[in-house]
């Protein structure tokens, strides 16, 4: 699996678990929803600036979220 594909599924499932729709992760971000959408389903190469938003937004670190991007895989 790609790394775009593995950042958009750890995405959702933080925004998932912090019961986030994509509009309001979107809105929150000051990102375009579709944009969201399109991380979402591994379709776009995100810049660092879009993910330090999201991050933010998810307030997790970064290195927390990479870690959980590298990790991905290893236990599904």
């Amino acid at each position: 699996m790609n790394l775009q594909r593995k950042f958009g599924i750890v995405l959702k499932e933080l925004r998932l678990e912090k019961g986030l729709s994509q509009e309001s992760l979107a809105n929150e971000s000051d990102i375009d929803r579709t944009y969201i959408s399109d991380i979402e389903k591994g379709e776009r190469n995100i810049s660092l600036k879009i993910i330090e938003r999201l991050a933010e937004t998810l307030q997790i670190s970064l290195s927390e979220l990479f870690k959980l991007i590298e990790k991905y895989g290893e236990t599904k």
